[in-house]
């Protein structure tokens, strides 16, 4: 007798489009941020939280959390960035060991020339297509979901 709890037709279809959604979509955003801004979404995202950050910059364990990469993924990233200017990396005062993660204002006129395509993007490819109870059902959905995954973060 198997103990796996299989998903049910409805689940299982549920789940399939999620998938399918979730990689058509991301793909989609990905080639208009290239087509429009040369940014990949990647560095949109971390250009997102630099610029929502005090003073525009971050500590890299404090990035590598709100993006949820792991270490080497946001250093060779960081990296890239860095060559092309949109971030550079300053020494910690308080900590000789540590470092900062700054926006420059390359990657700040960076951000603000592609996020009206983007925002654009994201209405037209997602938000257009939903009524205002199913973008609550799915802040709904979406902040049950994360609660199990990262219980910590309620």
């Amino acid at each position: 007798m198997s103990d796996t709890r299989w998903l049910d037709d409805d689940q299982q279809r549920a789940w399939r489009s999620y998938l399918r959604m979730q990689t058509r979509l991301t793909a989609a955003l990905n080639r208009q941020l290239q087509t429009d801004s040369g940014l990949s979404l990647a560095d949109y995202e971390v250009l997102v939280y630099l610029t929502d950050a005090p003073d525009g910059r971050l500590r890299p364990y404090e990035l590598q959390h709100a993006l949820d990469w792991e270490q080497s993924r946001l250093s060779h990233h960081l990296s890239r960035m860095q060559r092309r200017g949109l971030v550079e990396r300053q020494d910690c005062p308080e900590d000789r060991r540590g470092a900062f993660v700054v926006l420059t204002p390359a990657g700040r006129e960076a951000i603000t020339n592609a996020a009206p395509g983007h925002v654009e993007a994201v209405r037209d490819l997602f938000f257009d297509a939903l009524t205002p109870e199913q973008v609550a059902a799915l802040r709904q959905v979406a902040t049950q979901v994360l609660a199990r995954l990262d219980p910590a973060s309620e």
